[in-house]
């Protein structure tokens, strides 16, 4: 009887209330979230956005349907994921204090904010118990006004656009005579699902929430379907458009124009409604159709490759430097990267009202990357060629589609010491960000990552020579500072915000033409006192062939680096793939950044005594014709027993009590690190994929399928060797994952082989979670069997 009883024990559940961490780590986890900020462009007002730390479980176990990748409570017609905003303050970025924001409703639950064109109003959406009501907020009085009842369509994301005029709003409504949906556990079934294959090869990725039969088609459409409302900010509302599958509105930027999309049928069981059938149709201001500008099939057929696409127009839009153009772009190599070609895409221009043909603008030798529009004669192109890491950067003449784009920047995309940054852009008379020029000058703000450290940058480009010269360099060794925006190209005006490893990241003017003057405009205090002087810095090391690596080095507060006791060791990591070494030995890491402790990392528990490296590197590499995931096990052993190397050479840890940890595909490299290694203790694995078989059309950045390279996703699914994995692991999963790949069933199945085979294994599922998780009750209750299991397993 004793016998069975401690069998039956081995392999019970634990019925456990919700539990808290311990002191340490919860003075830093139950803390007050600063507010968010927004400012005007012309940098005169300053919006603050307040909300709380973590959602609550009772948020996350609302009413959900999932219907073809999309998440929704059906209540309220909003997404089921969003957080919401709790309130709202205004303040004139000269003055000191913020003005609370009057008028909004009680308990509000604030989403979708956007800017009017003018910037002198705000609009937002309110969530109610029972719909989504749309407000407008004046920045000048700081009061806020409701314009429609709970009848709004958040359903497939922001349901407004402001016109031109500032004083109207374009907004997706509930149909008035909108169906019942159908229970779909009620609903008997008139016959079985089927799905067939014509023999096209379609090589998807794994997706969840999909459609699955005909019950959830018609939930779909009645969810996603309805009217456009001419809303004015008197509230009066006019009919625009009657009731459709709205996808995306978008004015011409002269405001006299409007693209219409919407999803067609028939839909798919196999791809997110993103790759459904889609209808653009262009209108006037009174409705009337000018133009049917793009019509896309159902696309469940796509070539293998990072560098696919489909077939016909796609990336349409408005070019922002002219009243009402758009351009679109077509693949000239069919969408499959395996045909050779001299020219993969090309840029088309389409004037409004659309009487005459498109006309070829541009052809990129690589995959389309992106405009950057300027004027009549100035724009910036991008494209891109993934298995390369390629990426190149062109100057060219919109008015001469004859004339050759010219190369101006042509670089490893991963190699970020050769960063040229980004183009600044300012609002033209549209109200659309176009390319920032000053006397033949354009503006570079780049990161600044260096070999020495971080120091971000402007670098003045002139269009005519295509030399550089340098106009700011931020010289801190001790503070972090990032560059946002140009404010005044004369008198030298720049938005910059600056931290460290113990002030909490505030905003400021800096002039870099009176010696670097500074004005402070936010003034947000550290949360986390009790951990601002523990030791912090960015150690360097090497792999065994050369390769060098990073990681961010915490001690605790008043460890004794003379005496250098032995403390056990967290690592966290994530790997990443690299297509050559000098790439991979780079890092982006800085110790003058704000310690910013969260659950998605081990840095809580630098307060409980540990050594902590974070954001260890683990790159995965695979140069020329080798592929990274051909030595994906060698290279990941090589990276941790570098790491525990580096930390021990310094003197700060004893080697035989060091555990890892990861979340999703850092989950996926902890499972096979405690399998085909000796290095570590324990292990703590988050919402992974250990079964690769499950995802045989590639993960991660595998292009391969599984037929081509079965011995591939075998070795790296720690699945498959659950027989040699003896170490103590934590496996934690969200039970309602929303991430391709990494359903719940794996980390389910990964358990239930690892019990059967005696390994000594625990699961966490948290109620009600995703991807990533939101709810107080369960990150809490997470750091809690976080460090039960390090206590267990590792300190003592």
């Amino acid at each position: 009887m004793l016998f069975l009883l401690v069998g039956l024990t081995g392999f019970s559940q634990e019925e456990l209330t919700y539990q808290k961490p311990s002191k340490e780590i919860l003075d830093l986890a139950d803390y007050e979230r600063a507010p968010s900020v927004s400012m005007d462009t012309k940098k005169e007002y300053m919006l603050l956005s307040y909300r709380n730390t973590y959602k609550t479980l009772d948020e996350l176990n609302q009413e959900e349907m999932r219907l073809g990748g999309l998440r929704i409570n059906p209540i309220t017609n909003i997404s089921s994921t969003v957080t919401y905003i709790n309130n709202l303050k205004v303040r004139k970025i000269k003055d000191k204090n913020e003005t609370q924001v009057t008028g909004l409703p009680q308990n509000p639950k604030i989403s979708n904010i956007s800017w009017s064109p003018d910037e002198k109003k705000l609009a937002f959406t309110h969530t109610t118990a029972t719909g989504v009501e749309l407000w407008v907020l004046d920045i000048a009085s700081a009061k806020a006004t409701r314009l429609t009842e709970a009848t709004v369509n958040a359903n497939m994301g922001s349901p407004y656009s402001w016109y031109r005029d500032n004083q109207n709003l374009l907004v997706r409504m509930l149909p008035k005579n909108r169906p019942a949906l159908i229970d779909s556990k009620k609903d008997l079934p008139k016959g079985p699902t089927v799905s067939t294959s014509d023999g096209s090869k379609s090589q998807n990725r794994t997706y969840q929430d999909l459609l699955k039969n005909k019950t959830d088609e018609t939930n779909f459409e009645t969810l996603v379907s309805s009217e456009l409302y001419k809303i004015d900010l008197s509230g009066k509302a006019s009919l625009y458009k009657s009731a459709d599958l709205y996808a995306g509105e978008g004015f011409s930027p002269d405001g006299n124009y409007i693209m219409i999309t919407t999803i067609q049928k028939p839909f798919s069981y196999i791809v997110p409604l993103s790759r459904f059938p889609m209808k653009s149709v262009v209108y006037d201001l009174t409705g009337k159709e000018i133009k049917v500008v793009n019509e896309v099939p159902l696309s469940e057929i796509m070539p293998k490759g990072f560098m696919a696409t489909r077939k016909g127009k796609r990336s349409m839009g408005w070019r922002s430097d002219a009243p009402a153009t758009l351009y679109f772009v077509e693949a000239l190599d069919g969408g499959d990267p395996a045909n050779k070609v001299d020219f993969r895409d090309e840029v088309f221009l389409w004037q409004a009202p659309f009487t005459s043909n498109p006309t070829s603008l541009v052809k990129t030798v690589q995959r389309y990357g992106g405009i950057v529009w300027g004027n009549n004669t100035t724009a910036i192109l991008y494209d891109q060629w993934y298995d390369t890491r390629n990426e190149k950067t062109y100057l060219f003449n919109p008015s001469n589609p004859g004339q050759a784009p010219k190369v101006i920047f042509d670089r490893n995309s991963q190699d970020i010491y050769s960063d040229p940054g980004s183009f600044e852009t300012i609002k033209n008379q549209y109200g659309r960000q176009v390319l920032a020029l000053e006397n033949d000058n354009a503006f570079l703000i780049g990161q600044g990552h260096t070999k020495n450290g971080q120091f971000p940058f402007i670098d003045e480009f002139n269009i005519k020579t295509f030399k550089t010269k340098r106009l700011y360099q931020s010289a801190y060794k001790d503070k972090k500072e990032s560059i946002f925006s140009i404010e005044d190209f004369k008198k030298g005006d720049v938005l910059v915000q600056i931290q460290s490893k113990s002030e909490y990241p505030n905003y400021y003017f800096r002039n870099i033409k009176k010696k670097n003057e500074l004005t402070q405009i936010t003034n947000f205090k550290n949360p986390f006192e009790s951990i601002k002087n523990v030791h912090k810095e960015v150690i360097k090391y090497k792999r065994k062939d050369g390769v060098e690596l990073s990681g961010t080095l915490y001690l605790p507060v008043g460890y004794d680096m003379k005496k250098k006791e032995k403390l056990p060791l967290l690592i966290w990591a994530y790997p990443e793939e690299y297509k050559d070494k000098n790439s991979a030995g780079q890092s982006s890491q800085n110790p003058n950044e704000f310690t910013f402790p969260n659950y998605g990392s081990f840095v809580y528990w630098v307060a409980k005594g540990y050594v902590v490296l974070d954001d260890a590197s683990f790159p995965i590499i695979g140069e020329g014709s080798t592929e990274p995931n051909d030595t994906f096990i060698t290279q990941l052993v090589d990276n941790a027993a570098a790491a525990i190397d580096a930390v021990d050479k310094l003197g700060y840890i004893n080697r035989k009590k060091v555990a890892v940890g990861g979340h999703s595909y850092g989950a996926f490299m902890t499972a096979n690190l405690l399998t085909h290694s000796d290095l570590f203790a324990c292990g703590i694995a988050r919402s992974g994929a250990y079964n690769r078989t499950l995802t045989p059309f590639g993960f991660q950045s595998e292009q391969r399928n599984y037929w081509e390279v079965p011995e591939v996703y075998n070795t790296m699914s720690p699945f498959m060797t659950a027989d040699k994995m003896k170490t103590p692991l934590l496996l934690v999963h969200g039970d309602a994952d929303n991430n391709p790949g990494t359903f719940t069933l794996q980390s389910e199945r990964y358990f239930q082989a690892l019990k059967g085979l005696g390994a000594p294994v625990r699961l966490l599922l948290l109620p009600k979670e995703s991807h990533g998780y939101a709810a107080k009750e369960n990150i809490l209750h997470l750091l809690w069997e976080q460090d039960q299991f390090l206590e267990k397993h590792l300190k003592n």
